[in-house]
């Protein structure tokens, strides 16, 4: 760093009234400092930074904005075309159908961040949906559902899970496989809450193993997932049987996860908790920023963004606590549904991990570049086994909500386009399939534009391979979207 006299205050006079030549030195260095880095200190006007966001989009940096566009444009287009389509009743029932792909999805983009893919996450939380409502209809007994050689592979692979994750020192990985293998291995009766806690731990085992075959022993994961793809449909076909089904909608608890509501007075409560925290976050860090003399939008456009988010929020919450029964006279539905609050604080918590942490950050250093990653100190392979089993374990989580919504798991589980959706879900929504470009509401995004399409064309009675084409051009689009606009980035310098 040098000096600049220009901007180095008088030498018979410091700010701090300090006339010794170390005091006149000090304040040349801070002056210096300033005026090189004085973008930190540049408090912008709302014209300014809204230019600023145009010349971004410009740049390519286009985020998330041509999927809320499509969102947009598909709203407007199947309102016109179905005079049910945007009745609340099938508004509450798209987003239980979103929520089991989106939730998936979040896990991928974990995945994605770091340009690898993960196609087995569909199958395996097939294979998580399967353990969970094997043990609920063998009344806890694991053993004598999945026969002797498949409970002790069981039992053998969680504890190399085990052994793998503390190797890696993925403390939280390695945590939820021993509950996986004391889980299997007790025995415990039948309960929802332990079905649903050996689902999610059956995902980190299944991530555990699969990262450590990527990340170790250097295997691309595009061989690997396609392997466990295979794989693990056939161990859902074992558990099952071919033909068979395996109910949970007499289990109140495993059925109400994507059919039930909170009462009224849960879901205003669901809107204070989630909206008004993301308030205080918001403009907590603004008026933080602001202080220090940081570069921050504007207080205008963060209290529009604020306010936003808050009207947006209490006109859905409202909405959803009216009776959307289709027969209002003898059946009440009202309130958000369950799968709403689960998605929040995943998303939550998801984002505060990439956001808030070193963790994320070493994600985001690795997706960028891993050999520069490397050269800065951050321990590339186990950044990458964990992001599997994130994935896995988040797929898991999936799982359970979309066994809840059919109301049992058959063969199938997980397989068909539940992949294709997850994945399409991240990139439609402004993930990059090259890595280091991406955030969890993308997921959401691209999963409601995903299920939007479903839910349009088949109220206006297309056919299922008009809809198979329809969504996989809008996939495509997305890809290309990425493409071009990370090209665009390259050629401006952004």
């Amino acid at each position: 760093m040098t000096d600049t006299p220009a901007a180095a205050p008088p030498s018979d006079q410091t700010p701090s009234g300090d006339k010794t030549p170390q005091g006149d030195r000090a304040a040349q260095v801070q002056a210096a400092a300033i005026a090189d880095f004085g973008i930190d200190t540049t408090r912008r006007s709302t014209g300014q930074a809204l230019r600023d966001y145009v010349d971004r989009v410009r740049g390519g940096e286009l985020g998330s904005l041509p999927a809320l566009a499509g969102l947009i444009v598909l709203l407007i287009l199947f309102a016109a075309l179905s005079d049910t389509f945007l009745t609340l009743n099938n508004i509450a029932n798209l987003i239980a159908q979103a929520t089991g792909i989106i939730i998936i999805a979040m896990g991928l983009v974990f995945v994605l961040l770091l340009g690898e893919i993960d196609l087995s996450a569909g199958t395996a939380s097939g294979v998580a949906a399967a353990v969970m409502a094997l043990h609920l209809v063998k009344g806890g007994n694991l053993q004598a559902g999945m026969g002797d050689t498949v409970f002790y592979a069981f039992i053998a692979g969680s504890v190399l899970a085990i052994a793998v994750a503390v190797w890696q020192r993925i403390w939280p990985g390695a945590v939820l496989s021993a509950v996986a293998l004391l889980l299997i291995l007790i025995g415990v009766p039948a309960n929802p809450w332990f079905e649903m806690l050996l689902a999610i731990c059956i995902g980190s085992v299944i991530g555990c193993l699969t990262g450590v075959m990527i990340s170790k022993i250097g295997i691309p994961s595009f061989v690997v997932t396609l392997a466990l793809f295979l794989a693990w449909g056939g161990v859902i076909l074992k558990l099952i049987g071919d033909g068979g089904t395996l109910s949970i909608s007499n289990d109140p608890v495993l059925f109400g996860v994507a059919n039930n509501n909170l009462d009224i007075l849960g879901s205003w409560i669901l809107f204070v908790i989630f909206a008004g925290g993301y308030a205080a976050v918001v403009l907590f860090r603004h008026s933080g920023r602001v202080r220090r003399g940081l570069v921050a939008q504007p207080t205008t456009l963060t209290l529009v963004k604020v306010g936003a988010v808050v009207v947006l929020g209490a006109v859905a919450t409202y909405l959803l606590t009216l009776n959307r029964s289709p027969n209002p006279a003898r059946i009440t539905i009202e309130g958000v549904p369950y799968v709403v609050p689960i998605m929040l604080v995943l998303l939550v918590i998801g984002t505060f991990v990439l956001d808030r942490t070193k963790y994320g950050r070493h994600i985001y250093a690795v997706g960028g570049s891993a050999e520069a990653a490397r050269r800065a100190g951050i321990n590339v392979p186990k950044i990458r086994m964990s992001v599997f089993v994130i994935c896995s374990t988040v797929a898991a989580v999936g799982a359970i909500v979309y066994s809840s919504k059919v109301g049992s798991v058959d063969p199938n589980a997980g397989g068909g386009n539940v992949l294709l959706f997850a994945v399409g879900a991240a990139v439609i929504g402004g993930t990059s399939l090259f890595g280091g470009k991406g955030r969890l509401s993308n997921a959401i995004i691209g999963g409601f534009v995903i299920q939007i399409v479903s839910n349009g064309l088949g109220l206006v009675g297309a056919p299922a391979a008009v809809v198979s084409i329809v969504t996989g051009a809008v996939l495509l689009l997305a890809a290309s979207v990425d493409a071009v606009s990370r090209r665009r980035a390259k050629a401006t310098g952004h």
